[in-house]
């Protein structure tokens, strides 16, 4: 059986996140951007995560702590970012486990169109 997508849509990995981390799609909106690179995070893409940032606020290098399991991704509410925007923001809840102790990020991110894709450009 397919491991389901950790961006929490119900698919397997492959289908979903996968192919966008795989450069065989790009994110059609802002909140399927989001969900991928919440994905990247809990499979430890950090290129991924870099290909997806703005030019303009992404940092030279990700090091991602690898006792950081993420487990579950809470959308909270998207404003704009559809197929016909050129920015959108997604406010989230990511759940992780880090070493051994639960804990959530909540965070209102902002992306944009760059070069006809959509990108992280940060926190609000």
């Amino acid at each position: 059986m397919p491991r389901t997508c950790p961006c929490g849509l119900p698919a397997s990995y492959q289908d979903c996140c996968g192919r966008l981390h795989r450069g065989e799609a790009a994110a059609a909106t802002a909140e399927q951007l989001m969900r991928s690179r919440y994905s990247a995070f809990g499979m430890g893409d950090a290129a991924y995560l870099l290909r997806t940032w703005h030019p303009s606020a992404r940092p030279a290098r990700l090091d991602l702590d690898r006792k950081t399991r993420w487990v579950r991704l809470e959308v909270l509410e998207t404003t704009g970012g559809s197929v016909v925007h050129t920015e959108g923001t997604v406010r989230f809840r990511a759940h992780y486990v880090e070493r051994g102790t639960p804990g959530e990020l909540e965070e209102n991110s902002r992306f944009v169109r760059f070069e006809g894709r959509w990108v992280y450009a940060g926190a609000l």
